[in-house]
């Protein structure tokens, strides 16, 4: 069975100011996950599922379930705040989800085989989708798990912060740990994060970080599904409280539950985290169609 790609897309971009996953920078109209389910399609994956909000679902269906009918199988599953183990508690007002790590439980319905994770709004490069994809086909270790890792310096946005999953990795390739750490913004020499100290952290440009693009075995949902449950149960009544992959990750790696293969790419990342950033996503598109990395027209 082929391997599938899990695509997050229900995130509501309060920081680009709109429906970015759905923001076309191909010249034929494409989205950045146009360009990502055109790799994975390369890369011999056999299956999308993408997980929305419902607000944006005929969208989706209009621009990519129709498109890929022929091309790969698609499907969507709804990521909403009712998705909860059953018997726990939260507060009503709750008004998001409960994060990344949820985003993959909701989805437990739908893949049966291994698969990979990706942001829609992010450009991860073919050779990311290859180098997934020889994972999850060849390494049998059920419960073994993959981060395709970046350095840092290539995944900065020029027009704000982002939130980047900085690793620590071993001599043997496994992650040791790994840090959401949020609000990095690039400063002459490197980066900097504000601390849980009050005082910045440093970092150089150098260091592998995760872009959310994962390769996950089926034995991950069973971990997640009692993982988010302790969550629910410590964090219910928290109206802004997430449980993100990265702190799964690093909980489930520490205690020795799983390992994960720290597989490194050279691609250069970019993406529409901010509004102003959308220029230069469409340029580095139109070199790449010059190139011959795409074709002018995707669909």
């Amino acid at each position: 069975m082929k391997p599938s790609i899990l695509v997050l897309a229900a995130g509501m971009g309060s920081r680009y100011g709109g429906n970015k996953q759905l923001d076309e920078v191909g010249p034929a109209g494409e989205t950045i996950i146009d360009y990502s389910i055109y790799d994975a399609i390369r890369a011999g994956f056999g299956k999308i599922v993408f997980v929305i909000r419902r607000d944006i679902e005929d969208q989706v269906k209009e621009r990519f379930v129709e498109k890929l009918q022929g091309k790969i199988e698609v499907d969507y599953v709804f990521q909403e705040i009712t998705n909860l183990p059953e018997g726990v508690k939260v507060s009503p007002e709750r008004a998001k989800p409960w994060g990344t790590s949820h985003a993959i439980l909701v989805t437990e319905n739908k893949i049966k085989e291994p698969f990979g994770v990706i942001n829609a709004d992010d450009y991860y490069g073919v050779e990311s989708f290859r180098i997934l994809y020889d994972f999850l086909t060849n390494d049998k270790d059920p419960d073994c798990y993959s981060i395709v890792g970046y350095k840092l310096g290539n995944t900065l946005s020029d027009h704000g912060h982002v939130n980047r999953g900085v690793c620590k990795v071993g001599q043997d390739g496994l992650l040791q740990h790994i840090v959401e750490t949020r609000q990095i913004e690039k400063i002459n020499g490197g980066a900097k994060a504000p601390g849980p100290d009050g005082h910045d952290l440093l970092f150089t440009g150098n260091e592998i970080v995760s872009m959310n693009l994962f390769g996950f075995k089926p034995s991950c949902y069973d971990y997640l599904r009692k993982e988010f449950r302790e969550f629910i149960n410590n964090k219910g009544m928290d109206l802004k409280a997430e449980l993100d992959i990265p702190t799964s990750l690093d909980k489930f790696v520490k205690n020795g539950t799983i390992r994960i293969k720290v597989l490194m790419s050279n691609e250069k990342w970019f993406g529409v985290t901010y509004r102003e950033d959308k220029p230069h996503v469409v340029e580095n598109i139109k070199k790449m169609i010059r190139r011959g990395v795409y074709p002018a027209r995707i669909y």
